[in-house]
């Protein structure tokens, strides 16, 4: 994990990245985005009900882009962290997320990994990394973002 750089304000944006088993959308695109952010955006990740482990599917998909889950355990997602971030990214999460008055959410729609095809969760991870890198962009302007880990820019 790289250590945090603040922009030239000192403020350096949190985003919690929610969905349901926290084993899947939001662990892919938590590790994407310290991967592209490289410290000039804390990522969290958490689940409303979080499962056991990481998504196997996921964690293989991931590893093939060198992407280490071994460290991930799902857990829950609290009023608390969404009110500690900048940005709060849902991923399929609906009515469950707690509501933080004041917070900013953003909605991805993304097709849960649980259970797919190796084929089927490369192409969820290819929307989230394409999502992921327009956020970081967006985060941290003056960035210079390393290249694609799927070569698509």
């Amino acid at each position: 994990m790289t250590t945090a750089q603040s922009d030239a304000t000192g403020h350096v944006p949190t985003v919690v990245y929610a969905c349901r088993a926290n084993g899947g959308r939001s662990v892919a695109s938590r590790l994407l985005t310290e991967h592209y952010a490289q410290g000039r955006v804390i990522a969290l990740s958490a689940g409303t009900t979080p499962g056991d482990h990481i998504h196997p599917e996921v964690a293989r998909v991931l590893a093939e882009l060198g992407l280490d889950t071994s460290r991930e355990r799902p857990k829950l997602l609290t009023a608390e962290m969404i009110a500690a971030s900048d940005l709060a990214i849902t991923q399929g999460c609906g009515e469950s997320c707690p509501y933080v008055p004041g917070a900013t959410y953003r909605d991805w729609p993304l097709d849960d990994p649980k259970n797919q095809d190796d084929a089927t969760v490369r192409r969820i991870v290819a929307d989230i990394d394409r999502r992921v890198r327009d956020l970081v962009r967006e985060l941290a302007p003056d960035h210079e973002m390393p290249p694609s880990l799927l070569g698509n820019g």
